[in-house]
């Protein structure tokens, strides 16, 4: 039987093993996509918006204009290549740097370090612009801007709503029960109360005790999917000037700008996304190497938790999956690994509808993949005590969690099993095969 090495990404280093070319059924990467040079195309993608005017036309002087910018956890966007753009060229338009400042779109994650400012926006625009972290719990920063019509109430930053004008910045991906990640999600969950953003986040839950996770909110979903509506709600209630965001490829690379109205613009960017990234694989396999795809994607086992939606669809029902994360920063957010304290999925699904938060949700949704699936998590070692709580099984080396399904395998005598890999699972929606 004939032995192929892979390497896949872990933390900023790689883990590497050999498998058996035969059994690997299916490889599932994202369409490879070119780069592009990003100042040509964020300029481009400015002056030949989508649905709108060019933004040197949506502003002016005097604007007192406010930049909403995904956080340091999603810096995988790229953002530092190119926020420095949308500045310049809203000076182009006559904005003075003293008249723009940014609110970080942190949602419910902690306040950046300085250096982690700069790691979002780059060094010349943390030098000139104002910068502000948002923080959900605090009421005194937040006003009331309506009420959406599944009745969230919702609570945006004050610097935000008070602007004249607001762009939003952001990079596109699939996300686990929005559908899609940017555009709207800047502002909910990004500048909302915490209250705000439980009650949207709740729509992810199916209607009724018992069911689990609502069917309609999942990865690459936006159809009739409650929480994509719920957050365009609240959008459409402080209307947004103008939308830049990246696109991403398989190397991590940025391989294309959208820019212009904040719904169309992002749309087009998510059927971009859909036909970069939706592969399609033979079957399920016996077994799933699911990588997060390395840092800044696997900095933690919450952002981590891409992983685990890709690999349910590519995995046969009771089958293994190998999910690979390094998790050096394991216990962020803290009320995530804080979750997994219950005995039973309709015991955690009773809490989580009582006290609902996003990591509590995000735990759930592993917790629930644990009963269905066998999970070895290959992470650093001092992360492994927390890990047992998961319910999943911790590893050093992609190499061990190899050998610990080999043996697996072989008690449940597959001889014939099968293999699926996706080296970028953050990168990948897995479309079944039709049966």
């Amino acid at each position: 039987m004939g032995l192929r090495k892979f390497s896949f990404n872990f933390g900023r280093t790689t883990q590497e093993v050999e498998l058996p070319e035969e059994r690997i059924s299916s490889i599932i990467e994202g369409r490879p996509v070119p780069a592009v040079d990003v100042e040509q195309a964020t300029l481009e993608a400015m002056r030949h918006p989508i649905g709108c005017r060019p933004l040197q036309e949506m502003f002016g002087k005097g604007d007192k204009v406010c930049l909403v910018i995904a956080d340091v956890t999603r810096s995988w966007n790229r953002s530092s290549e190119y926020v420095i753009h949308v500045v310049n060229e809203l000076n182009l338009a006559g904005v003075r740097d003293e008249d723009m400042y940014i609110v970080f779109a942190q949602g419910t994650h902690r306040e950046q370090t300085p250096e982690e400012n700069v790691r979002v926006v780059g060094e010349e625009v943390a030098r000139r612009i104002r910068m502000y972290q948002h923080h959900c719990r605090s009421n005194d920063e937040l006003t009331c801007v309506g009420t959406t019509r599944f009745g969230t109430r919702v609570m945006l930053n004050k610097r935000v709503v008070e602007a004249d004008k607001i762009v939003i910045i952001d990079g596109i991906t699939a996300h686990l029960f929005a559908g899609y990640g940017g555009g709207r999600k800047l502002l909910l969950p990004g500048v909302a109360g915490w209250d705000t953003i439980q009650e949207n986040h709740c729509h992810a839950l199916a209607d009724h005790f018992g069911d689990g996770i609502n069917p309609k909110t999942r990865n690459g979903v936006l159809q009739d999917n409650p929480v994509n509506y719920d957050m365009l709600d609240a959008m459409e209630m402080v209307k947004p000037t103008f939308l830049v965001h990246s696109i991403i490829n398989n190397e991590g690379k940025i391989c294309r700008m959208v820019a212009g109205d904040p719904y169309q613009a992002w749309l087009e960017g998510t059927r971009i996304c859909h036909d970069n990234q939706a592969v399609s694989f033979k079957a399920r396999a016996d077994v799933t190497f699911a990588c997060a795809g390395g840092y800044p994607k696997d900095v933690s086992l919450y952002q981590g938790c891409k992983c685990y939606d890709p690999a349910d669809v590519t995995t046969k029902p009771g089958g293994i999956i190998i999910a690979i994360m390094e998790a050096s920063d394991l216990y962020e957010p803290p009320e995530y690994l804080g979750s997994f304290k219950y005995d039973s999925e309709k015991d955690m699904e009773k809490a989580l509808r009582e006290n609902f938060s996003i990591p509590f949700f995000v735990a759930f949704n592993l917790f629930c993949m644990t009963h269905r699936y066998t999970i070895y998590l290959v992470t650093k070692k001092e992360n492994f005590d927390a890990i047992r709580k998961t319910n999943q099984i911790p590893c050093a080396t992609v190499a061990e969690a190899w050998e610990k399904a080999q043996a697996q395998l072989a008690r449940e005598g597959k001889k014939d099993y099968t293999l699926n890999l996706i080296p970028h699972c953050g990168g990948v929606i897995a479309e079944e095969p039709e049966k």
